[in-house]
């Protein structure tokens, strides 16, 4: 008989996205650089934007939704991570509004039961022409909407 792994906990809501640390995202002191943890969510957000066809292609006149930018961004750092290999950022929303959102993520293990650092970060629509707050559109909603954190 051999022993089984433990299961990974199951998320409730948004979704589990995996990305890899290498040697080189490592500081003097062998940890995760601070400044890594966003680059590696913004990535595991590209894939999943990608994933249902939203993406930038180098034009920002249709690039749509691909259009927006960073208001705000608060991370806070529980326990480093040391080592080199499989992580897996948990991503979800908190907010979709009519020209912005807020998404919250947790930067953790593989299987999503540690936590390595948390955060939120609220995003803006632009539109690509004037620069202003412009609407999601209908199909972002839609994808955006599987992500939503249930109230409470």
């Amino acid at each position: 008989m051999t022993a089984e792994a433990p299961t990974a906990p199951a998320l409730s809501y948004g979704r589990l996205m995996p990305v890899t640390v290498h040697f080189d995202d490592l500081d003097a002191l062998g940890m995760l650089h601070n400044a890594r943890y966003p680059l590696l969510v913004e990535r595991a957000w590209t894939e999943f934007w990608q994933g249902h066809g939203i993406r930038f292609d180098g034009d920002w006149a249709s690039a749509g939704d691909a259009c927006n930018v960073v208001r705000e961004l608060l991370i806070s750092y529980d326990v480093p991570v040391t080592r080199s290999g499989a992580y897996a950022v948990h991503l979800w929303l908190e907010r979709l509004g009519t020209t912005g959102l807020t998404y919250g993520f947790r930067f953790c293990s593989a299987d999503g039961g540690t936590t390595y650092a948390r955060g939120t970060r609220v995003l803006v629509r632009l539109d690509a022409g004037t620069l202003r707050p412009a609407p999601w559109s209908d199909r972002f909603r839609t994808a955006g909407r599987e992500l939503l954190r249930p109230a409470g």
